[in-house]
């Protein structure tokens, strides 16, 4: 647990009382069975870490912060503009850091490529594909939050809002987007698609497409971003952004050396990147030394701004 590692840990946090007290146990910390109690009980905290259900998010962080303590939450931010809106006006009002996780920025071809966007090696942008495709089976959802409209979002907010992220991170706002989602082979399981096709046009007037899935047969199979310049292509490939299928530039090319990491691998099933330590020791950096947090809550909040106008665009379409 990184926590331990970079910090102290001083006490966990879960409705369920076995898993509490089991890892309570691990680390010989106390454990409470909701945030209220954590926070009207426990002394000595300096962060809160947020892993709850997505649609907890805002509600968890903007209680530990009223009083009084930094807060970590994990992706999505939230899943509404609105409730990121208001948790970085709490955030501001207590004077806390509200910091993010959006892990996937530390992979080094991710790295790489956002080196070579701000030194100009694509020259003029002229098209992005993202493609994610992983899998998701009905063991995933079963007597879970996860599937939940009001708690999950969506598969864009849980699945695949890191990737949204780099959109963000890389290319700036959206100006226009059409969507088309569907619910191909989850009916009765989740609330919400389990696939779609988006067309996006950038402020900048870079248009890009974006494909999604979670109905790869049997396991994850690509989270990938092609982009097409003036001067250079690149694909970052693999199933999570963790390499570089092809690249070539007019002059120069990728330095993609930096430490690979692992994927977060949950028994089941894998997810993105497991970069934690990094962004651990850039909180811990942030609160010692005053050093700037790698990422900013208000990227959090444009991340969920695009989400929510992907599915806007497709629930249009479905009732046009």
């Amino acid at each position: 647990m990184h926590i331990h590692t970079y910090g102290q840990l001083v006490a966990v946090c879960d409705i369920v009382e076995s898993k509490a007290k089991k890892l309570a146990g691990k680390y010989g910390v106390d454990y409470f069975l909701s945030i209220e109690e954590l926070l009207a009980n426990k002394a000595g905290i300096d962060v809160v870490v947020i892993c709850s259900p997505n649609g907890l998010h805002a509600n968890h962080a903007i209680q530990a912060m009223r009083k009084g303590y930094h807060v970590l939450v994990e992706k999505p931010m939230a899943i509404t503009s609105a409730d990121c809106e208001a948790m970085i006006r709490v955030a501001a009002e207590s004077g806390r850091h509200l910091f993010t996780v959006v892990q996937n920025r530390f992979n080094p071809p991710v790295l790489a490529v956002k080196k070579a966007l701000d030194e100009g090696m694509f020259g003029k942008l002229y098209s992005i594909q993202l493609t994610c495709f992983w899998n998701r089976d009905a063991a995933y959802y079963k007597d879970s939050w996860k599937g939940s409209k009001a708690l999950d979002g969506g598969v864009l907010f849980t699945q695949f809002s890191h990737f949204i992220d780099l959109l963000y991170w890389f290319f700036g706002d959206i100006k226009t987007v059409y969507a088309i989602t569907k619910n191909a082979a989850h009916n009765g399981i989740i609330e919400f698609e389990d696939c779609g096709a988006v067309t996006i046009e950038f402020a900048n007037n870079i248009i890009g497409t974006i494909n999604f899935s979670i109905n790869s047969f049997d396991k994850n199979r690509e989270g990938s971003l092609t982009i097409l310049g003036e001067k250079g292509t690149v694909k970052i490939g693999g199933e999570y952004l963790n390499t570089i299928a092809y690249q070539q530039f007019e002059t120069g090319s990728l330095d993609c050396t930096g430490e690979a990491k692992e994927v977060n691998d949950y028994g089941t099933y894998k997810g993105s990147m497991s970069n934690h330590d990094k962004v651990y020791d850039s909180l811990v950096n942030t609160l010692q030394n005053g050093t700037t947090f790698y990422a900013d809550p208000l990227e959090g909040l444009k991340t969920v701004e695009i989400i929510e106008r992907i599915y806007q665009s497709a629930q249009s379409n479905k009732t046009s």
